[in-house]
């Protein structure tokens, strides 16, 4: 087939962030439909796309070009004084071959990590110049440099421009000619020509492709207008023409006519370019282990010392003499050598010493590290250089499902530190292997469903509110994204209006073009890679402009195709809670006492044990969920085991054998282990193979494979590839016959084990992550209060988890102390306290930086100030001390609806109204702390400005409770339901905790706190929600159907309480609740009020009797026309001293309502309301 007699030297594809609209593989399928036997790729400034691009066009037959439009810095703030100023502007670079590619990898090196501004990347004329090497260089056409200075009239600094250019690339330099329509273009075209054939210069005629054909235009448009934070309609912006599409050769050879020889260089072009991005072995960078020692003789004596340590520590018991100490260490010295061999002969002890370097730093350091992840610990080496913390000979954890010398790859120990602390073992690396030799690894972040419709929709300029309610029809499911046209099938509500209105209707056409395009870089969030050598030497470099970190220009998946090596830094929030709590508890601990050593807890503690086989794991790593929770009180886990075998199961495959696994376990089934040998390998798991382990361990068994040609039987049972499977299935069964295995039954077993083999689960890392799920349990049932303080530090930012620990709290008795600018820090703390009950009492304080838009900086420096210069002993010391610069109004208003401030005024309301004086008297307090001045009329003597506060009555009980809910997220010091108390009892209504405890079926009637509602559609399209409710007791969740939605719309607020009625039932532990009818408790409560004839007041002081008489003197003015039935009051006053009570009737012409019954019991001194 002929080819075609023109090449595209400077396409863009989507790594052109929010540029260019054309996919990698997409461009290449375009250049084959068009028989080019070549194509140039030149993103913006990067080179993001050039492996995958080299790849994918040899795959297609196409000859990759590996390019870059490269901006340059010519303007007087990057060049000497006796340089002329140019203007900046872009200039297009081709590789020829790898030296030449290698100066490009430097050119983008310089142009993000030595440039000052990381959001302007580019190089200065004589850094192109001075790496100019086996370039070919083309002028960039109407936007490039010389392009602009034209436009500028800068004849002379043009011709100054193109001096350089010649003298650096010679022959390899092209004036670039262009034609898509722009009026630059046809202004700078006779000038370029000029030029060209003045200077003896080849002209080369190119497109410049951003989209694939014309009916993109508007929606690339629309991506401009992405970009650049602009809306479609204003005509001043950057913008292109509908000409930049993927031309046809006919089309450019067209355009061009009057200059063939400009579209015969394309084709001389593409010839001098003779190179590609090819993949590369890994390259490990070199441990420095001394003169005169090899890698593998450090790795050799580190493991070995280390062993030593651990088997004193973990092993040797104290009753071992040396003749048993002898015995229980061969087994592991003899795997640790087996170990060490097949990483030296893989070539690969660099990697283990690497690793262990900086774990080793993080741990002396200080710094949390995990017991790890993965595979890697079934390692021996891993656990003797404490990578790992779990025995694997003890667990049952195979090396060669983490290194396998029959399956050659690269060994991958993901790490986890604690995720506070992990920028600094980061950092560590850095600096040990050199700045420029580590860098973390690029992701880019696609224009999604529901992102794309808002961004579309913000440059189309349609109203807010309908663009948010048509991306929230797009079901939002981060684990497995659905995309737009997925949800234009499957949701009607998102259909209809498509149909009905043309302009959503536009809207999401644009919006299903630019799908899934890329619309920004950003960081892995663990991903980092060393290399061997600067990493511009191997891969492009790029900088995020919030960071001055170099990142890898290729993602993860070509960054290891490049030849580097990944090492997994994760940040792991639990690590960080265990760490706080354990520091809590510590901090109670006397000199001379044993202090709390998470390592060295035993994994056998029955408290613990106990706590989970309850279901009591609020909080604990991967056993908080309902579903989980009800696995363990079905299992009732006795053994660390158990908590592996639970960690392993509890995911969707898996978990259709937990019914099995649980009557296995306490006797109520018969274990089947499939064949008597196999006996020692399934009897941990009771006879159900649920490890990738045991699948090995059973084909070396039964069948005699090596542990490695197993691994490589896992594999191929994973893979599911018939061919392997057949191979695979004639070795197993002919290895078991071997072994006087019936060949039935052999093949019985095969197919049974290739079933579990689908789905195993990885025992090295259920048991890494079942000790970190053992620790927080063990914390939480040995050291609760400190436990939950850190773990509600770590959630700060999420109410919703905050509200479930509240709870969690209320449950165990542990008190919760209001948030107080004298006792509270920024975080939660532990504080002892004095209870009536119990005496002293540990409790956790809430947290300042936990109150809704207050900020953690604010509030340290607010407690650095009472650290510093004692506590606030007024609101005006509040005000005369505190920096106007660190608060404002909003955070200080916020911290008054909680109470933050009643320690020195209980009246909130009061407080609040005046918190705008607080804020002036703190802005001249500082103003004159600034300026050293002395109050004219108080001389050195002054006293600070005192502030006068409005004399205005408090929040009645139920305001006072949802300042706190704006304030916090969720009801702090009580709950709304406590002011309806007899209300609830008349309506017989329960709690949730009440209701789920008793497992009853059928109608309930319960009473919530209206907190959240998740609105769905079902496959008939009818609308329903589950509807989150909070009452005294806990919270709950009901499901609401469409009648009862459109019906109560007005009910369904956050913070309205109501009265629920609810169809009960239970599947296995888990409750079930929908919604029959939902009733206002405060039109309930207002039926009950007036209804009563007479309401008993408690005191036992006259202090609130004044309050009382003018909320009764209010309410009998208010009901004179006789609106509301009369009623008595009555106020029973309780005599401290003599221990008797005087009954003082009041009169029976008061309205008795709801409303006067919130009003007084929100009264001080008031004990107790009754109405009868």
């Amino acid at each position: 087939m002929a080819c075609s007699d023109f090449v595209h030297l400077r396409a863009h594809s989507a790594y052109s962030l929010c540029e260019g609209a054309i996919p990698v593989k997409n461009l290449v399928k375009l250049t084959a439909a068009q028989d080019m036997p070549a194509l140039g790729l030149c993103d913006t400034d990067n080179l993001f796309g050039a492996l995958e691009f080299s790849a994918a066009a040899l795959d297609a037959g196409i000859q990759p070009i590996i390019g870059c439009q490269l901006s340059i810095k010519l303007s007087n703030e990057t060049q000497p004084a006796n340089r002329p100023m140019f203007e900046d502007g872009g200039i297009v670079l081709l590789a020829q071959t790898n030296d030449g590619y290698l100066n490009l990898l430097t050119l983008l090196k310089i142009a993000y990590m030595d440039s000052e501004d990381a959001q302007r990347p580019g190089v200065t004329l004589d850094e192109l110049c001075a790496h100019a090497g086996d370039l070919i260089a083309l002028s960039g056409g109407a936007d490039g440099v010389l392009g602009r200075l034209i436009r500028m009239g800068k004849s002379g600094d043009a011709n100054t421009f193109l001096d350089a250019m010649a003298a650096a690339f010679q022959d390899r330099f092209y004036i670039e000619i262009q034609r898509h329509g722009m009026p630059e273009e046809k202004l700078t075209e006779p000038q370029f020509i000029d030029w060209a054939y003045a200077r003896n210069l080849p002209l080369v005629a190119t497109n410049e492709p951003y989209f694939p054909d014309e009916g993109f235009y508007r929606a690339h448009d629309a991506l401009l207008c992405i970009k650049q934070g602009a809306v479609v309609s204003v005509e001043d912006r950057h913008r292109l023409t509908s000409d930049h599409y993927f031309k046809s050769a006919a089309e450019m050879r067209a355009l061009f006519a009057d200059l063939p020889e400009a579209i015969e260089n394309t084709l001389t072009v593409a010839k001098r370019c003779a190179f590609v991005v090819e993949k590369i072995a890994p390259i490990l960078p070199p441990y420095d282990c001394g003169d005169g020692i090899t890698e593998a003789d450090e790795l050799k004596r580190q493991a070995h010392v280390g062993l030593t340590d651990r088997l004193a520590e973990h092993v040797f018991t104290h009753d071992m003499d040396a003749e048993a100490r002898e015995k229980a260490e061969l087994p592991y010295r003899e795997r640790l050598d087996y170990e060490l061999s097949v990483i030296n002969q893989m070539g690969f002890p660099g990697y283990f010493l690497i690793v262990a370097d900086f774990i080793k730093w993080s741990k002396d350091e200080g710094i949390p590290v995990g017991p790890g992840r993965g595979s890697g610990a079934g390692s021996v080496v891993a656990w003797s250089l404490t990578v790992t913390d779990l025995d694997p000979l003890r667990w049952g954890l195979l090396f060669e499902r983490f290194l396998n010398p029959e399956r050659v790859s690269m060994p991958d120990f993901d790490i986890d530190f604690c995720q506070e602390r992990r920028d600094e073992v980061i950092r560590y690396v850095q600096k040990k292997y050199g700045r420029d030799h580590v860098a973390q690894i690029i992701t880019f972040g696609k224009l999604q469903a529901r992102a794309v419709l808002r961004h579309v929709g913000r440059v189309l300029e349609m109203p807010y509110g309908l663009v948010d309610r048509i991306s929230k029809m797009v079901p939002n499911n981060p684990a497995n994204p659905v995309t737009l046209g997925d949800a234009i099938k499957t949701e009607q509500s998102l259909r209809n209006l498509i149909n009905e209105e043309p302009d959503v209707k536009y809207m999401v056409e644009i919006a299903l073009k630019l799908e899934g395009l890329y619309h920004h870089a950003s960081t892995h969030a663990a991903g980092v890679v060393i290399g061997d050598r600067p990493l511009e030497q191997l891969i492009p470099v790029y900088r995020d402009p919030r960071s001055d970190m170099p990142v890898t220009g290729f993602n993860m998946k070509y960054v290891e195709d490049a030849g580097l090596v990944k090492f997994d830094f994760l940040g792991l929030k639990t690590l960080s809670v265990l760490t706080k709590a354990e520091n809590f508890v510590n901090a109670k601990i006397k000199n001379g006492e044993d202090k709390l050593d998470l390592i060295k807890i035993p994994l056998d503690d029955p408290d613990t044990f106990k706590m989970i086989s309850r279901g009591d794991t609020t909080g604990v790593f991967q056993l908080e969920s309902a579903g989980m929770r009800d696995v363990l009180r079905g299992l009732k886990p006795d053994t660390f085991e158990d908590i592996i075998a639970v960690v392993a199961l509890y995911r969707p495959g898996p978990m259709d054998n937990i019914p099995s696994y649980i009557r296995r376990k306490h006797g109520e089934e018969e274990a089947d282990y499939l064949h008597p040998t196999l006996e020692p390998v399934l009897k941990e798991t009771f006879g159900i193979p649920i490890y990738q382990e045991q699948v090995m361990q059973i084909a070396q068994v039964l069948s005699g494979y090596t542990l490695g040609n197993a691994d490589l039987l896992r594999r191929a049972m994973g893979k599911k590839i018939q061919a392997e499977m057949d191979v695979q299935r004639q070795i197993f069964v002919e290895g078991a016959v071997a072994q006087s295995v019936p060949e039935k039954l052999a093949d019985d077993i095969f197919n049974v084990v290739d079933k579990f083999a689908g789905y195993g689960f990885n025992k090295s890392h259920a048991a890494a992550y079942a000790l970190v799920a053992y620790q927080t349990a063990y914390m939480k049932a040995n050291h609760p209060v400190e436990f939950l303080a850190a773990s509600m530090t770590f959630d700060m930012g999420n109410t919703d988890k905050l509200n479930i620990f509240r709870q969690e709290l209320d449950r165990l008795k542990i008190p919760l102390l209001p948030p107080d600018i004298n006792a509270s820090v920024a975080t939660f703390t532990v504080e002892t306290v004095q209870t009536a009950e119990d005496g002293e009492k540990d409790g956790v304080r809430y947290a300042l930086a936990a109150v809704k838009n207050v900020g953690a900086a604010a509030m340290d420096m607010l407690v650095e100030e009472r650290n510093t210069n004692g506590q606030f002993e007024s609101l005006s010391d509040f005000a005369n001390r505190v920096d106007p610069q660190s608060v404002n109004k909003r955070q200080l208003e916020n911290l008054v609806r909680t109470g933050a401030f009643d320690r020195l005024d209980t009246n909130r309301r009061r407080v609040h109204r005046g918190m705008e004086t607080v804020v002036a008297v703190a802005g001249a307090a500082a103003a004159d702390r600034n300026s050293n001045q002395i109050s004219l009329f108080g001389g050195e003597d002054a006293k600070p400005q005192e502030i006068r506060l409005p004399d205005i009555d408090d929040w009645q009980s139920m305001d006072r409770l949802r300042e706190e809910f704006d304030a916090v997220g969720f009801f702090l010091s009580a709950h709304p339901l406590d002011a309806y108390e007899r209300v609830l009892v008349k309506k017989r209504v329960r709690s949730c905790s009440e209701v789920l405890a008793a497992k009853e079926i059928g109608a309930v009637r319960l009473a919530g706190t209206f907190l959240s509602k998740k609105e769905m559609t079902s496959k008939s399209g009818k609308r329903f929600a589950f509807i989150s409710f909070s009452d005294a007791s806990g919270v709950f969740e009901a499901t609401a159907f469409s009648e009862i939605l459109a019906q109560q719309s007005e009910l369904l607020i956050p913070g309205n309480s109501m009265i629920v009625d609810c169809a009960l039932y239970f599947e296995g532990d888990s409750a079930r609740m929908t919604i029959q009818r939902l009733e206002s408790i405060e039109v309930a409560a207002a039926a009950a009020a007036n209804a009563a004839k007479e309401m008993h007041l408690y005191v036992d002081s006259i202090d609130p009797l004044t309050s009382l008489r003018a909320v009764l003197s209010r309410d009998r003015d208010a009901n004179g026309e006789g609106r509301r039935k009369k009623g008595k009051v009555i106020v029973t006053a309780k005599l401290r001293d003599i221990d008797e009570e005087v009954i003082i009737n009041l009169g029976d012409d008061y309205g008795l309502s709801h409303e006067l019954s919130l009003a007084v019991r929100s009264l001080p001194g008031i004990l107790d309301v009754k109405e009868l």
